[in-house]
């Protein structure tokens, strides 16, 4: 019952933290590869925000009449062409996170199956990195 508790806990804290969820699984006593495994479905699934966010977006835009492309670019649309989907994808894990990533492309206007699967992707090598930086540390303080 432990380990199932423990494997909820990197769940739980991917999806709201992924820096934190693969260290907490190491401490927690999982193995690294379980872990990075927990941590990164946690954080696919709060990319899973994308299909609330789109029909939200949708009424608002026709509530106030708001266009989906300005008539002059912005910086962030100017980002968003030049960089898009990965962009998103590789930042939105150490920086911003699946949930406001996920709204993020939605108001931009990304395809919700590609958000989702850029958010889930981008999140799989930096969860490589963690659970390898975090195994030698272990392995160090032994």
């Amino acid at each position: 019952m432990q380990f199932l508790g423990s494997l909820a806990a990197v769940f739980g804290l991917g999806f709201v933290y992924f820096l934190s969820a693969i260290p907490a699984g190491a401490a927690l006593g999982l193995p690294l590869w379980l872990s990075a495994l927990a941590a990164w479905l946690g954080y696919a699934a709060g990319g899973l925000l994308a299909y609330a966010g789109a029909p939200i977006r949708d009424a608002l835009m026709r509530r106030f009449k708001i266009e989906a492309r300005p008539a002059k670019p912005t910086l962030v649309h100017r980002a968003w062409e030049r960089f898009g989907l990965l962009a998103l994808g590789l930042l939105a894990p150490v920086t911003i996170g699946p949930q406001i990533g996920a709204l993020l492309g939605v108001a931009l206007g990304a395809p919700k199956g590609r958000l989702v699967l850029a958010i889930a992707l981008g999140a799989l090598p930096w969860a490589i990195t963690f659970a390898v930086l975090v195994g030698c540390g272990v392995k160090l303080v032994k």
